[in-house]
Order: C-alpha cells, then structure tokens, then sequence
C-alpha cells in the first residue's frame, strides 16, 4: 500500500488549520503522514497545532522565506512514498480523497496524480465560487496555459529527489514551474483522478490583490520563457481559462 505525506505549510491561520488538519487525520487511507511546517505564527496558531503534536509526523515551527521555502521543509522532511499538500485554508473533499489517490498509484509507472478542485468561501465552505475541472494531460495543453491544480497534485517523492524543489526566486507562482518542469522536461507520467478532491478558500495570495496579479503574470512569463512551453500567448491563454471556472460545474 502506498505511504502518502501530507504537506501543511502554516503562518498565522488560527482559524482554519485545524479544519484543514482535521482533513488529513480523517483520510480513510491507513498509511498518512502529516507534515506541518510553521512560519513561526504568533495570532495563537501555536497552541493550536500543539494540540495535534502527537498525531504528526514531523513539526517544524521557525521562520522561514516564504510557503515555496516552507514546502520545500516539509518535502524533506516527508517520508512518505508520495508527497502532496494541503494547506492551512483547504479541506479534503471527502474522507476518501487519498484513498482514490493511492489507487491511482498502484500503477507503478505512475509518477504523479491529479484531480479537479473547487474554490469555496472563506465563511461557508459549502458554497462553490469556482470549479476547476483539470480535465487529462496532454504535453500539448501546457503550451495554451494548462496545469493541473497544484494543491491536487500528489508526487512519488523519488521525482522530488531527481527533479529538484521548488524554485524560491519565484514568491507566487513557484508551483507553475515545478509543474512545468516535471510535465514538460521531466516527462513524468501523470493520471488524472475525475472528481473533486481539494476544496480552497477564496483569497489565496496570488489573487489578494492587483499587484499581486501582475506579479504572478510576470512571473507566469518568466517561468513558460524558461521552460520553453511558450510565451505571452501562453499566459493569456492561462488567464483567460479561468473564466469558465465561474460557470462551470
């Protein structure tokens, strides 16, 4: 059976880490491995991860340079035969959420798996503001700005080791190329899992604001450029894709 590591980066989410560690520990799938890495928070969160001390498989509280640094903690510090993330905003869709990963995994050419995510709202979780279908993978599709929701995206920690971590020079959009250069130059074999498997709060941070928005296009364009899956087009296309989130159930 498939070993998973769950990744839960955390700074100043009192509020809602522990819906999101509730999440992990509820997973009907035996073989979970909770890793959280603390920014070191100072809003209360402490004494509320210290309530699940003894339920995780590794904690780290100290500061770090921003979540893809944090990530980059929890990937090394995960033993598990596949790594993935669940942040301190997000749920599992369902208790059987691993699970269904961990099937997808029992192929052993599988390298990565996926599934579709839906973002809800930040007071009530039940409401749907936008459905990301990621639909399958095909190496054409990066080039007219497609990815898979990051935060569905789980990975044998093997192609961590061969293919590197995140890149910190990028603060927002540091997940884009990890994807790109495990899909495109990586060349790893990716299955798709058809259902929702992530639900996001709204106002995550490439989205908070204006600035943020044109920092993450202009990092989008950095990483395609070097990644050599396109260029401007490309970002567009990525932009405008999300539109039909709005509408599409």
């Amino acid at each position: 059976m498939t070993s998973i590591s769950v990744v839960t980066a955390v700074y100043n989410s009192r509020d809602t880490v522990a819906h999101s560690l509730d999440s992990v520990l509820s997973q009907s799938h035996s073989l979970v491995e909770s890793v959280v890495i603390d920014g070191a928070s100072t809003d209360g969160t402490l004494d509320v991860l210290q309530r699940y001390r003894t339920r995780l498989g590794a904690f780290v509280s100290e500061p770090d340079k921003g979540i893809y640094d944090a990530l980059n903690k929890g990937i090394r510090h995960a033993s598990g035969e596949v790594v993935g993330f669940l942040h301190a905003d997000d749920l599992f869709a369902h208790d059987d959420v691993l699970a269904r990963i961990a099937e997808a995994f029992a192929d052993s050419a599988v390298e990565a798996v996926y599934g579709d995510l839906v973002y809800v709202r930040r007071d009530d979780v039940s409401r749907v503001v936008r459905y990301w279908r990621a639909g399958r993978f095909d190496e054409d599709a990066l080039r007219r700005g497609w990815m898979p929701p990051h935060p569905t995206f789980y990975v044998r920690r093997s192609v961590y080791e061969r293919l590197g971590l995140f890149d910190t020079r990028y603060r927002i959009a540091a997940d884009y190329d990890l994807v790109l250069r495990f899909l495109a130059h990586g060349g790893i074999r990716a299955a798709y899992v058809s259902e929702v498997l992530i639900s996001m709060r709204v106002g995550g941070v490439s989205n908070r604001s204006l600035r943020n928005i044109l920092r993450k296009s202009r990092e989008d364009l950095e990483i395609v450029r070097s990644n050599e899956v396109g260029g401007i087009g490309t970002v567009l296309q990525k932009n405008l894709g999300k539109i039909s989130q709005f509408w599409r159930r």
